[in-house]
């Protein structure tokens, strides 16, 4: 198990909050066809982060936006360094994905695997017209030709820091915190 310090907290629930206000209108100014748009959360804190885009969306278009939930932990590529038995947990798209404009979202952009996995995942379903990527914190040290279309917030970190995000729906609490890898 890694020991980690805190070294500073980037954001706090009110930064969280007007970062997602903001992103939505990014997501509102570049979507031609609202009818076509929906949110896939990648498990675990990219779900929380989708729905409360889509309220944000709902909020300033009066239009539901569908949501979906996807479990990448099959379609990983270090799928035998994470556990002997991965814990498997519900994909639930309840919508066709086929035909749509579909916004992939996650917490933290790192190396680019987790969402290249969604992408796996997410084709299984069906094809969309169009996928972009919606991250809150985009952290740098790609390992994959992969970019997000809306970023929150560009943090450049060092090899030994890690970007931790607290939701309150899973961790009882809310803040984006930079913690540092202790020997």
């Amino acid at each position: 198990m890694t020991v980690t310090r805190e070294k500073s907290q980037l954001m706090s629930a009110s930064e969280i909050d007007r970062t997602l206000v903001r992103l939505a209108h990014e997501v509102l100014e570049q979507t031609k066809d609202l009818g076509k748009l929906a949110l896939i959360g990648i498990r675990r804190r990219g779900v929380p982060l989708a729905e409360r885009l889509a309220q944000k969306l709902d909020a300033l278009e009066h239009r539901k936006i569908p949501v979906g939930i996807l479990d990448i932990n099959l379609y990983r590529d270090d799928l035998s360094t994470v556990a002997q038995q991965p814990v498997l947990n519900a994909t639930d798209i309840p919508f066709s994905v086929t035909g749509k404009d579909i916004i992939l979202v996650d917490d933290v952009l790192y190396t680019g695997r987790t969402v290249r996995a969604a992408m796996d995942a997410m084709f299984d379903q069906g094809r969309p017209d169009n996928v972009h990527l919606l991250v809150l914190i985009d952290r740098g040290w790609r390992e994959l030709p992969i970019e997000a279309r809306f970023v929150g917030r560009m943090v450049q970190t060092d090899a030994n820091e890690i970007i931790e995000v607290k939701f309150q729906e899973i961790d009882g609490m809310e803040k984006v915190l930079l913690v540092e890898k202790v020997a």
